[in-house]
C-alpha cells in the first residue's frame, strides 16, 4: 500500500503541491519532451533520458552479461533519444561491486557489441537511430571500492558509514596522478567502441565527487577549491589531447552531498550533524541539510571550460541519505524513514537543476528526481524544459521499471500507472545483496520484471521488503 502516493489524478496531485507549499510545477500535456535538442552539433530526437542505473550483473572480469546485454536493449528500444549508460571502472580495483563493468583492452570488444546491440534495438523499433546519443560513464568508486575502500581523506562522518579505521592508508598523490592516465586511456577505449559520450563521474560520494570535497587532504590534491578540482581539470585535459572532438565530454555531478543520516529508535532517519560539517560538496557547513551552490556553480563552469558539453545534475548519497537523491515510497532495507516528504526531495532536485541551467544556459543539462512523480513525471519535466528549469528528462530506476516511457509518451502522450516505477526500493536491496555465489545479485526492478522477483527472493531479504 501506498504510504504518500496516493493521487488519483493530476489535479489530486496540484491540489497536495499547493497544500504542501512545494514548488513543483506540472504541464498538461508533455509535448516540450517530445522536441528535438541540439547537443554538441548533434540532432537528438527527444529529450528524454536513461540514466546510468548499475545492473549488477556483468562478469567477474568486467564485461556485460547477459542482463546487461538484456538492460540496455530495453533500453535501446524503449524510445529514449539519450542513453547515459552505467558506471564503468577504469582500473580493476576500482569496481563498486564484483560485477561491475570495466573498461580495459580486454573488455572493449564487448562494450562495443553492447552498444551495437542498443542500436540495433532501437532501429529495429524506430527504423533509424541518427538522433540516438549513446554515452558510458567512467568511474573510480573510492571508498566503495569492493572489497577495499580506497579513500582519499578521512571524514569520521563518512569513516563510520564503512566502518573504515581512523588510521586507514590514504590513496597518495602518485596514484591519483596515475589514474588521472587510466581515465584517459579508457576515454580512449569508449571512444573506439564507437559511443557517443563519455561521462567523467562526480557524484554519490564516489572518489570523484569525494575529491571536490577533500577541504582537509594535504596534498595537491585537497585543500582550497583550485587544489580540489586539480584532478577533474587534469583528466578533462588529457582527455581532450587524446581524443580532440571525437567524444562529447559530459559529466554527472553531484550538487549536493549532504550530510549521513541514522534512523532513531522509531527508524525516522536524522542527519550525523546539524553545524560545523565541512565534509560535503555543495553543503552549507553550517547547515548540512541545506545545499550550498556557490562551489557546484563555479565547478560546473570549469568543466564547460574545459569542453564539457552537457552535465547530469544529481545529489545525496545512496549509502547514507538516500532519500536525498531518490525520493521513495518505501526505504531501502538498511534504511531509514524521512522526516520529510518525498515532494520536498522532488522540489530540492528541480530547484538545484534549475540554478545549474540558469547558470549556464549554454550547457545541456539532464535532470534527476522524476521517479517517485511516477506516470506524472513527464508532466514534471515538461513543465521545467517549457520553463528553461532544464534542458532533458532522466530516469534511473524509473527506467529499469519502465524502460519503453519514452515510446509511450510518443505514441499515447502519457506514461502507463501499471509500468511506472513506485520507489520501493527493491531493486536497491538486490544492489545491497552480496551473500551468492558471484558475490552479487543483478539488480531490476522486482514490482515490474519477475525476473528480479525470483532473484530477489534469493536474498532472503524478502521479509525486511516486505515482498
Amino acid at each position: 500500500m501506498s504510504k504518500y502516493f496516493t493521487y488519483r489524478s493530476l489535479d489530486g496531485l496540484r491540489d497536495d503541491i499547493a497544500t504542501r507549499g512545494v514548488d513543483v510545477r506540472l504541464a498538461g500535456d508533455v509535448d516540450p519532451l517530445l522536441a528535438p535538442i541540439s547537443i554538441a552539433g548533434r540532432d537528438v530526437g527527444n529529450r528524454l533520458a536513461v540514466h546510468p542505473m548499475e545492473g549488477c550483473d556483468g562478469t567477474l572480469d568486467g564485461r556485460p552479461g547477459e542482463l546487461t546485454f538484456r538492460r540496455w536493449e530495453r533500453f535501446g528500444a524503449g524510445g529514449a533519444k539519450l542513453i547515459w549508460g552505467e558506471a564503468t571502472a577504469v582500473v580493476p580495483e576500482a569496481r563498486a561491486n564484483p560485477r561491475q563493468l570495466l573498461m580495459s583492452p580486454d573488455t572493449a570488444p564487448d562494450l562495443k557489441r553492447l552498444l551495437h546491440e542498443t542500436r540495433r534495438a532501437h532501429r529495429e523499433r524506430f527504423g533509424r537511430d541518427g538522433d540516438l546519443l549513446v554515452g558510458l560513464q567512467l568511474t573510480h568508486s573510492g571508498r566503495w571500492s569492493y572489497p577495499d575502500p580506497l579513500i582519499p581523506r578521512h571524514a569520521p562522518p563518512l569513516d563510520a558509514v564503512k566502518h573504515i579505521d581512523p588510521d586507514a592508508h590514504l590513496l597518495d598523490d602518485a596514484y591519483l596522478e596515475q589514474l588521472e592516465d587510466r581515465f584517459a586511456d579508457a576515454t580512449v577505449l569508449v571512444r573506439d567502441c564507437g559511443f557517443d559520450f563519455v561521462d567523467v563521474k562526480q557524484c554519490h560520494t564516489y572518489l570523484l565527487n569525494e575529491l571536490l570535497a577533500s577541504r582537509t587532504r594535504e596534498g595537491a590534491y585537497g585543500g582550497d577549491f583550485e587544489s580540489r578540482t586539480r584532478f577533474i581539470r587534469n583528466v578533462l585535459a588529457k582527455v581532450r589531447e587524446r581524443v580532440g572532438d571525437d567524444l562529447i565530454l559530459a559529466s554527472r555531478v553531484n550538487v549536493y552531498d549532504g550530510p549521513p543520516f541514522v534512523a532513531n529508535d522509531e527508524n525516522l532517519g536524522r542527519p550525523v550533524a546539524e553545524a560545523d560539517y565541512p565534509w560535503g560538496f555543495g553543503t552549507d557547513t553550517n547547515h548540512p541539510d541545506t545545499p550550498d551552490l556557490d562551489e557546484p556553480l563555479r565547478l560546473i563552469g570549469l568543466l564547460r571550460d574545459h569542453g564539457v558539453s552537457m552535465v547530469n545534475v544529481t545529489m545525496g548519497s545512496p549509502y547514507f541519505n538516500p532519500h536525498v537523491g531518490r525520493p521513495f515510497e518505501r526505504p531501502p532495507v538498511d534504511g531509514y524513514w524521512p522526516e520529510e516528504h518525498p515532494l520536498t526531495g522532488v522540489q530540492r532536485h528541480f530547484d538545484a537543476t534549475a540554478a545549474v541551467q540558469h547558470a549556464h544556459p549554454d550547457l545541456t543539462v539532464v535532470g534527476t528526481g522524476y521517479s517517485w512523480l511516477r506516470h506524472y513525471a513527464a508532466n514534471a519535466a515538461a513543465a521545467s524544459v517549457a520553463d528553461g528549469r532544464v534542458s532533458i528528462m532522466g530516469l534511473g530506476r524509473g527506467a529499469l521499471a519502465y524502460p519503453d516511457f519514452a515510446a509511450d509518451l510518443a505514441e499515447h502522450g502519457e506514461m502507463a500507472p501499471n509500468k511506472s516505477c513506485i520507489g520501493v526500493s527493491y531493486c536497491t536491496a538486490l544492489m545491497r545483496a552480496k551473500d551468492n555465489d558471484l558475490g552479487q545479485f543483478p539488480a531490476g526492478c522486482v514490482p515490474r520484471d519477475p525476473l528480479y522477483a525470483k532473484e530477489l527472493k534469493q536474498t532472503g531479504l524478502t521479509a525486511n521488503v516486505g515482498a
